[in-house]
């Protein structure tokens, strides 16, 4: 089986540090079911191709006493040896990508470190590919990733068109990506659209294929199709992967008010887009950090980080720490921010932490200022008590900022009456005079002062979309724990 992966990036011959294979050379790698060769029919300046051939033992795909069954459709005893798994790109073709192009996949380069995170000009070609779907679930797989993608049946004999198309397709692939995600795409997507697995599917393949559609799966709208089939169909992994990528989504789901906001006539009658509320809300909380003069900053239930790639980018800030219950939220924000490419200077002043907000955390003491923006809503009331104690009163930071949404702003919404709430995680949402009520509360319970302002355009009767208040310790209290330490 072959696959080609073709660049004209210049100089086209950086494809070999990408790929860590020096184009004038033919490597070969063992595998448990053959042999993988690399090698490069064409690389000059212009252009450049690495083709990554497969060859298939047949023997050893089926022999192997003890083995577990794998999910493939040749399991009678005869069709073990004597299949299309040799020339046929498969889960085969996907697990070679995975050995052969190991640093590839990860988006790492010793030597192009700066070009491995660009996005080139590529072409893929899998000449044969089983394609059960036929080429149309190809273009519905491949198309929402960026690829322009050309699926072309593969006739069952040319000598007989009459006898019409074969199951299988030549397909191309061509757009401007990433090299590591074009790998990641390929080594999920090729067994998905075979529909077969040449191995047994354990539970770790739920991290694998989470893993390798990091920034993409999520958002797919084919990921329960590619879900099912990567995992072989094992409905109890699949709604595994499905619930993880639930979560994903959910931290990184805009709220309905972070929709565009009309600004300023344009002069012949339309409104010119502003920014939406949660870029002005992040700038909002921005400059409430600036104005405390904050240097050592915590994001409290960070979600998927666009707050802290927002505060990552002012120099001011020498320590960022985003921190959130959810493991997947805080993946889904080191990738937000890069941090697996980032200089090592910038990547020390951030730190992602996985913790409850409602129970007391050593490490979150002695901090400038925290923010809480778009959290409080998340929690059920009960649970608030323990909130406010484990911030305001164990971590105490300098200054806190808390944002939440003025439910009393919602009808101007489309869609959204009295009593719905803008987020379908939301536990509750205050009025003015509720979250006026809180802030109070909490600020003299311990020892905070408090300002409360608006983010968004003010309406006369509703007053701003979000609500926004800024509590800072009194300087007796930082004197007295000064003088403690």
């Amino acid at each position: 089986m072959l696959l080609t992966l073709t660049t004209t990036h210049r100089p086209a011959t950086d494809l070999g540090h990408l790929l860590v294979k020096h184009p004038d050379r033919v490597q070969s790698f063992d595998l448990p079911a053959g042999t993988a060769h690399v090698l490069y029919p064409e690389a000059d300046e212009a252009r450049c191709t690495a083709a990554l051939l497969v060859e298939v033992d047949p023997l050893k795909l089926g022999g192997g006493r003890g083995r577990r069954q794998a999910t493939t459709p040749d399991s009678f005893t005869l069709g073990q040896y004597v299949n299309d798994r040799p020339y046929a790109a498969s889960s085969l073709l996907s697990s070679a990508l995975a050995k052969v192009f190991r640093s590839a996949l990860r988006g790492e380069s010793r030597d192009r470190p700066e070009l491995a995170a660009a996005a080139i000009p590529l072409e893929v070609r899998v000449p044969v590919l089983r394609c059960r779907g036929g080429a149309e679930l190809a273009v519905r797989v491949f198309e929402p990733l960026g690829w322009a993608v050309a699926a072309t049946p593969v006739p069952l004999d040319e000598a007989y068109p009459e006898w019409g198309d074969s199951r299988y397709v030549d397909l191309t692939l061509t757009g401007t990506l990433r090299l590591a995600d074009a790998l990641n795409h390929l080594y999920v997507l090729l067994p998905v659209l075979d529909d077969a697995k040449h191995y047994w599917v354990a539970p770790d393949e739920v991290d694998k294929l989470l893993r390798a559609g990091a920034g993409w799966l999520a958002d797919h709208p084919e990921r329960a199709l590619i879900t099912r089939r990567y995992l072989a169909h094992r409905r109890a992994l699949a709604g595994e992967a499905m619930a993880r990528l639930a979560e994903l989504r959910l931290a990184d789901e805009p709220p309905a008010d972070d929709s565009i906001e009309g600004g300023p006539s344009t002069g012949d009658g339309v409104e010119a887009p502003r920014a939406s509320l949660a870029v002005r809300r992040r700038e909002a909380v921005l400059a409430a950090l600036r104005d405390s003069g904050a240097s050592r900053v915590l994001d409290l239930g960070c979600g998927g980080g666009a707050l802290l790639t927002t505060l990552v980018a002012d120099r001011r800030f020498t320590e960022v720490v985003g921190i959130d219950v959810s493991s997947q939220a805080l993946a889904l924000a080191a990738r937000r921010l890069r941090l697996d490419r980032l200089p090592e200077r910038q990547r020390d002043r951030i730190r992602l932490w996985q913790s409850a907000l409602t129970y007391r955390d050593d490490r979150l003491r002695g901090y400038d200022a925290a923010v809480l923006m778009e959290v409080v809503e998340h929690l059920d009331p009960p649970r608030l008590p323990a909130l406010e104690d484990a911030v305001f009163g164990h971590a105490r930071p300098g200054t806190v900022v808390v944002t939440t949404p003025n439910v009393e702003y919602n009808v101007r919404y489309e869609g959204l009456g009295a009593g719905r709430f803008r987020h379908t995680d939301h536990r509750f949402e205050w009025t003015r005079a509720e979250f006026a009520a809180w802030v109070d509360r909490v600020a003299t319970a311990y020892g905070y002062t408090a300002t409360i302002g608006g983010v968004g355009d003010e309406d006369p009767e509703l007053g701003c979309p979000t609500q926004l208040a800024v509590l800072s310790r009194t300087d007796t209290d930082v004197r007295k724990e000064e003088t403690t330490r």
